[in-house]
């Protein structure tokens, strides 16, 4: 097993999730099955219980864990399947050495950092390491850990020093440490500075660690004198210098560090088997990232969620957005709207935002409503599910957003004004959403109906089912607390509304379908987490196609994509 560690200097937020996930690509690219861990120094167990303003939306697995988006970056690049146990954090290493502290496993010694947690640390990583996560099953031969927030942090120095101690473990053949860090371009000077780059590197060698690359972030390409000021000053040679500036497309990451000669680097530092240049996969992203930067048409979608502020909260929903959009040969515009700014509220309280807000969403090609918590802003997302039922706009619903589908249905169609899920309001006499007891014993945490479940199709007649290539069923990732009431599905069914999807005993609701409308389409799931550059989330794309007016062509041609 080969380990490539990624470290991160001066800022947190450098992009160490993007150049972890890049170098696994190229690596995957040259025929070696490759792993991912990501380490989160926070005390939280998982990530489930953060606010999307804290780090970002929470990813979801297919075993049900709440991670880092990280890995959901390490799953698209990769097109792997990873475990809640490839997300460490400082929780549950703690938890781990906690709980063989009471099973008596320590021998009555007293259990300290060093050697008892770096030991546990060391022990996950190897553990993990061998897990497989493609689909052939087989065990990775390369795990790239990410070391979460930058060199210096206290919270993370326990796991630095696990790795100084786990260099000597594995042997030099075989570790191998990646330093990203940030080379900042000062407007007042316009000069690149690399002091910051110093610094970090010094204080990574004084904790035990020395990087074999030093991978520089900039907002524009760093000049050749920068470069040989950095190899000199940091004791490494120019060509374990590597830069990556700002680029249009993720996409274009891999291509950067192939093109700098980090297979030829890889290869000789860690004694791989493998050739110098790289297989038709990274051919594969090369003609994607070009095909990106050179698309002209454009397909603007609205947003309408309450975590607008911060784009990583909805990331894989980008993402899946952008997947479709390049599918169909289109560059993504994404329109964020605040839900709150919709609501009737906000035209008394502040006028403008209020009318830029519609201006946004009457303008969109299709309208989005993802997943969230809480009623702040549900009320706007409501008049936005009204505005493209009534105006025949395009929509996709997930998740929180299927379910106020529905409560909207409920009060303009079916005349039910109050109404609502008993998450919002528990003593609504129409409770069209309601609480899953047995996802909701009290604790916060992990109780949530979570993970892959298979959705089946009740009828032929669906357009999502003809966009999943006409399956009787799929297995997507759930994240929710609430759900349709099934009691009052026929009520909804007689005025159009159609449950075309349902889990596999019957009585869990996963997929509507509006009749006589373009795309009206929402679902329990979460279809984001598992798009794929090269494999497009079937709801999304439909949404796109709808947006594009170009859905009932792919329909009848049977799901398939036009020559590009």
């Amino acid at each position: 097993m080969k380990y490539i560690l990624v470290t991160g200097g001066v800022i947190s937020g450098i992009g160490k999730g993007i150049i972890a996930s890049s170098i696994g690509t190229i690596l995957k690219s040259c025929g070696l099955r490759v792993t991912a861990i990501k380490i989160d120094p926070y005390i939280n167990i998982d990530a489930g219980t953060f606010s999307p303003y804290e780090h970002g939306e929470v990813f979801v697995l297919n075993d049900g864990g709440e991670v880092d988006l990280d890995l959901g970056n390490y799953e698209r690049f990769l097109d792997i399947s990873l475990y809640k146990d490839n997300n460490i954090t400082t929780g549950k290493i703690y938890q781990h050495v906690i709980n063989k502290e009471r099973h008596g496993d320590y021998l009555g010694k007293t259990v300290q950092v060093v050697p008892h947690i770096t030991d546990a640390v060391q022990e996950w990583v190897m553990n993990q390491a061998k897990v497989p996560v493609d689909d052939d099953r087989k065990e990775p031969q390369i795990c790239v850990i990410e070391l979460g927030g930058t060199i210096g942090d206290i919270e993370g120095m326990p796991f630095v020093e696990a790795f100084r101690q786990f260099q000597f473990k594995a042997k030099r053949e075989n570790f191998c440490n990646i330093h990203v860090s940030l080379v900042p371009q000062p407007n007042a000077t316009g000069e690149q500075k690399t002091k910051p780059t110093q610094n970090s590197v010094r204080a990574l060698r004084g904790l035990g660690l020395s990087p074999d690359l030093i991978v520089c972030r900039s907002a524009k390409p760093i000049e050749m004198a920068v470069k040989e000021k950095i190899s000199m000053f940091c004791h490494v040679e120019p060509e374990q210098v590597i830069f990556i500036h700002d680029v249009s497309s993720t996409y274009r990451v891999p291509i950067l560090l192939e093109e700098q000669g980090i297979i030829k680097y890889f290869k000789q530092r860690l004694n791989l088997p493998i050739d110098d240049q790289p297989s038709d996969l990274l051919m594969k992203w090369k003609k994607m990232a070009d095909r990106y930067e050179r698309l002209l048409k454009v397909c603007s979608i609205a947003l309408v969620g309450k975590y607008t502020k911060l784009s990583d909260c909805y990331a894989s929903v980008f993402k899946a957005l952008e997947h479709s959009a390049l599918a169909i040969n289109h560059k993504l515009d994404l329109m964020y709207i605040d839900s709150t700014e919709l609501e009737c509220s906000m035209e008394a309280e502040n006028s403008v935002k209020y009318h830029q807000a519609w201006h946004k969403l009457c303008k969109a090609d299709g309208i989005l409503v993802p997943g969230g918590f809480g009623i702040r802003g549900t009320e706007g997302k409501l008049q936005a599910i009204s505005w493209a039922r009534t105006k025949k706009k395009p929509f996709l619903g997930v998740c929180l957003g299927m379910q106020l589908a529905v409560v909207e249905f409920a009060r303009n169609c079916l005349n039910w004004k109050d109404a609502n899920s008993t998450e919002f309001d528990p003593d609504t006499k129409n409770p069209v959403v309601i609480d899953m007891p047995e996802h909701n014993p009290g604790d916060m945490g992990g109780t949530m109906r979570l993970g892959k479940r298979r959705t089946v199709f009740k009828t032929q007649n669906s357009v999502l089912r003809k966009l999943y290539g006409d399956e009787m069923f799929v297995e997507e990732r759930h994240r929710h607390r609430y759900e349709v009431n099934p009691e009052l599905t026929h009520c909804f069914e007689e005025k159009g509304l159609k449950f075309v999807g349902h889990d596999t005993e019957g009585n869990r609701m996963e997929i509507i379908e509006l009749e006589n409308h373009p795309y009206f389409v929402g679902v329990q799931f979460h279809p984001e987490f598992s798009s794929r550059p090269m494999k497009p989330s079937p709801p999304y794309l439909g949404l796109l196609l709808a947006a594009t007016g170009t859905l009932s062509a792919y329909l009848q041609r049977g799901c398939k994509l036009s020559p590009r």
